[in-house]
């Protein structure tokens, strides 16, 4: 999916306000973890993540493995430990209307 520079304005703007429901600890990626993702991006559509792990090698890496495996979803935002993405949910489409 591709946002347009004044889409991922909005969303940046939307998640500030956000905590992050999503924690990765020093045990890394597992499974349960993804899965939870998964239903918060289809749920909230927007969500942040913070990467409690290693350097920054380590987090780019958790991240990339992330993005993989939520093929829809969008890195909007990646702020030292701290990630911000979009998944679109077509039943609820407020976040980013077609006009934005």
């Amino acid at each position: 999916m591709e946002l347009t520079d004044a889409q991922k304005k909005r969303l940046k703007g939307l998640a500030h306000a956000l905590h992050p429901i999503i924690l990765i600890g020093q045990q890394g990626l597992k499974d349960t973890i993804l899965v939870e993702l998964n239903n918060a991006l289809e749920y909230h559509q927007l969500v942040k993540i913070k990467i409690n792990a290693g350097d920054r090698e380590l987090r780019n890496a958790i991240l990339e493995q992330i993005l993989e495996h939520a093929s829809e979803a969008v890195l909007i935002q990646k702020i030292g430990n701290t990630a911000v993405l979009y998944q679109r949910n077509p039943e609820r489409p407020y976040l980013l209307s077609s006009s934005q």
